[in-house]
């Protein structure tokens, strides 16, 4: 058997019940993404994309082979959500780095204006995902949709360099965790509880860093 076909079709039991191994690898890479953000390398955005991919093809078993009975569509949505976002946060930590930043972002908290933004968007978001996923017939709509929304909302943070958006993610993992495992996607919910205790570290870190560098920052120049 290559690679390929062991990656796609392998599987193995957890719990008495069948786990692909690309669900396994997929959330590897899904948290070295996170680890890479927490560190504020570029290279948190291209690793994360591969395990977005690999993610995607394991909550659609209408579409690709599954074990599992239950479709979670806003799981497989957020994948692809991830992926495109991922493009932009390369793009803009990319530049931000070249630009001859110490780093590929510096983090900040949101303002008044922007929390007030994302507050409108998160209601109009799960509104709309609640709606599309139940006609679609995903498991669970409701806290799919809620974690579909957290998942858009925290991407989108993160490439803006919001230190609010590890908390976000604390948000989404507390839904997801009993979510994942009903469904029996158990590797996925374990990594949901990692993600947890690392996002706690992530928001520790970055709320650090922000107080520091702000500090450092030199004072403004008054002219006149």
């Amino acid at each position: 058997m290559n690679p390929i076909d062991w990656l796609l079709t392998s599987q193995v039991t957890i719990a008495g019940s069948p786990v692909l191994i690309r669900e396994i690898v997929g959330n590897v890479f899904g948290l070295g993404s996170a680890l890479f953000g927490m560190r504020r390398l570029v290279a948190a955005w291209p690793v994360g994309i591969v395990g977005n991919v690999l993610l995607f093809t394991v909550f659609v078993g209408g579409i690709f082979d599954t074990p599992q009975d239950k479709d979670l569509w806003g799981q497989a949505g957020r994948q692809v959500f991830f992926a495109l976002v991922s493009v932009y946060g390369w793009y803009r930590w990319y530049q931000t780095r070249h630009r001859g930043a110490g780093s590929a972002v510096q983090p900040r908290w949101a303002t008044g204006r922007e929390r007030l933004e994302l507050a409108g968007i998160a209601v109009v978001l799960y509104a709309v995902a609640y709606f599309v996923l139940r006609e679609l017939g995903s498991w669970g709509p409701q806290w799919d949709a809620w974690i579909l929304t957290g998942s858009i909302l925290a991407t989108y943070g993160m490439a803006r360099g919001f230190v609010e958006f590890w908390m976000i993610w604390v948000a989404v993992d507390v839904v997801g965790v009993p979510l994942l495992v009903q469904a029996k996607f158990y590797p996925s919910a374990a990594m949901y509880v990692v993600y947890g205790l690392f996002c706690v570290l992530g928001f520790a870190s970055w709320w650090k860093i922000q107080n520091t560098e702000r500090a450092a920052a030199p004072e403004p120049v008054v002219v006149g």
